[in-house]
């Protein structure tokens, strides 16, 4: 089987070399899959802004957001004023002012409404927010604290379109957990144009909106600027640019996971739909040429009726160009030699998202390992999980899955823990303290625990 000629998805043999070729593709699109140039452009940009300050960072918007302002702090697109935290006043924003009479259609303020109401009820359920856990046994005592990250910087997408999801998807675990300042930004173009993302920043209420996407704005919330105070922890999802320059401050300042270019493995079987196969593909494709749409099927039939759909849908897709170039780039429609085969391809590729379509598909739902994500049948596409299912769309890419989970309330919180010896337990426990130094060869921690064998507090304490 070959790529039918004009065909925007290629049907593949698995054990083919070109199915085999494109399985490595698909391997390296990690760390690897970035292109060497980019990752270094994003370093350089990263280390321009935090070397050069407002002056280095006005240089980037003005080249990369062709947003072109006399200050940094008219990159700020919330309001003027301090925030609660006690932050200079930065001035009245200068900028993306939002249009009088603004009007939101109310469907989708309603939309906004149920799906904030369900992502909260998600993580509140799964919530272990701030507190302190305590073990003892024999005169030992240890308390591990959970605390929340004091100051989060979330970024939010709109180099393509807006994406006031993402500030549902990320704002709201970052809160029910606890943090105190939450940072946003997000390119500026996207603020202005978006009422939608507007409204969403504010009925979340986040502390912070600054106008500034890309390597720049990841550079900015990590080491800060004359006017931007450095964040904490930097979480959301990014292109290419995005997640080199997280990759590169890492070292600095707490990131979340790869959170790079949408991907979907849709493991499809006989009985499943071709039509909502295609539309979840296109669905992912459309988001950026990185992007990954891959079906793995165990029927060429179907492979064929799945390619006939997407080349139908992609004629009318406004995106068409950006789904296409994602499709050439990753996409394929991988037909194995059954379904055991389907499986181990779709764990081998650990994408974002997996959808199981067909029954039989659907059946194995329970085995699989690597994804960010797993959706059942034909009635949970990804899009759902996207928007209204709970659990926030920020998910480990690029293969990270076989090792990183999804966006919680646990990635705002840290653990410390305090250690409390009576004398009685730390003689007990000095002897064997000792023997594991006196082991390692670490003479002045074998003594430091022998110190502790026979002397109490006040002695300790001299």
């Amino acid at each position: 089987m070959t790529e039918a000629g004009g065909s925007a998805l290629r049907v593949l043999a698995a054990g083919s070399s070109a199915g085999r070729e494109r399985l490595e593709l698909l391997d390296r699109r990690g760390s690897g899959g970035i292109a060497a140039e980019i990752r270094q452009a994003a370093a350089e940009i990263v280390d321009q802004v935090r070397a050069g300050g407002d002056a280095a960072l006005l240089e980037a918007v003005r080249r990369f957001d062709g947003h072109d302002v006399s200050s940094a702090a008219a990159l700020r697109l919330d309001g003027p004023g301090a925030d609660s935290s006690g932050a200079p006043d930065l001035g009245t924003r200068a900028s993306c002012p939002h249009p009088a009479g603004e009007a939101i259609e109310p469907p989708v303020l309603e939309a906004i409404d149920r799906a904030r109401s369900a992502i909260e009820a998600y993580h509140r359920a799964l919530l272990r927010g701030p507190g302190v856990e305590i073990v003892e046994r024999d005169g030992v005592r240890i308390e591990e604290r959970r605390i929340a990250i004091r100051r989060v910087g979330l970024y939010v997408p709109g180099g393509r379109f807006p994406y006031p999801s993402t500030v549902l998807m990320t704002a709201l675990p970052a809160r029910l957990a606890g943090v105190e300042e939450i940072v946003v930004a997000t390119p500026p173009e996207a603020y202005r144009d978006s009422p939608v993302l507007r409204h969403v920043l504010d009925l979340v209420g986040v502390d912070e909106v600054w106008g500034m996407g890309g390597a720049h704005a990841v550079a900015a919330l990590a080491y800060g600027t004359e006017s931007i105070c450095p964040v904490d922890l930097i979480a959301g999802p990014g292109n290419a640019w995005v997640a080199a320059a997280k990759r590169h401050v890492a070292s600095d300042v707490g990131v979340d996971r790869d959170a790079g270019p949408s991907e979907v493995v849709i493991v499809a079987t006989v009985g499943a739909p071709a039509r909502c196969v295609a539309a979840d593909l296109l669905a992912q494709a459309e988001h950026d040429p990185l992007a990954v749409a891959v079906l793995v099927t165990d029927s060429a039939e179907l492979a064929e009726s799945v390619r006939g759909e997407v080349d139908s849908r992609l004629a009318e897709l406004p995106a068409a160009e950006t789904a296409a170039a994602a499709l050439h780039q990753y996409g394929a429609a991988f037909v194995a030699g059954d379904l055991d085969e389907a499986i181990a391809l779709a764990e081998r590729i650990a994408p974002e998202h997996l959808q199981l379509m067909g029954e039989a598909a659907e059946g194995r739902a329970g085995e699989l390992r690597n994804a960010g994500a797993v959706f059942v049948g034909p009635s949970s596409p990804v899009v759902f999980g996207d928007y209204v299912a709970g659990p926030s769309h920020v998910l480990p890419t690029g293969g990270s899955a076989r090792f990183a989970s999804g966006l919680g309330t646990d990635d705002f919180l840290r653990r410390s823990h305090t250690v409390r010896f009576s004398t009685e337990a730390a003689a007990a426990w000095a002897g064997a303290a000792e023997a594991l130094a006196t082991a390692e060869g670490l003479a002045a921690h074998a003594a430091a625990a022998r110190l502790r064998r026979g002397c109490d507090d006040r002695e300790t304490r001299r």
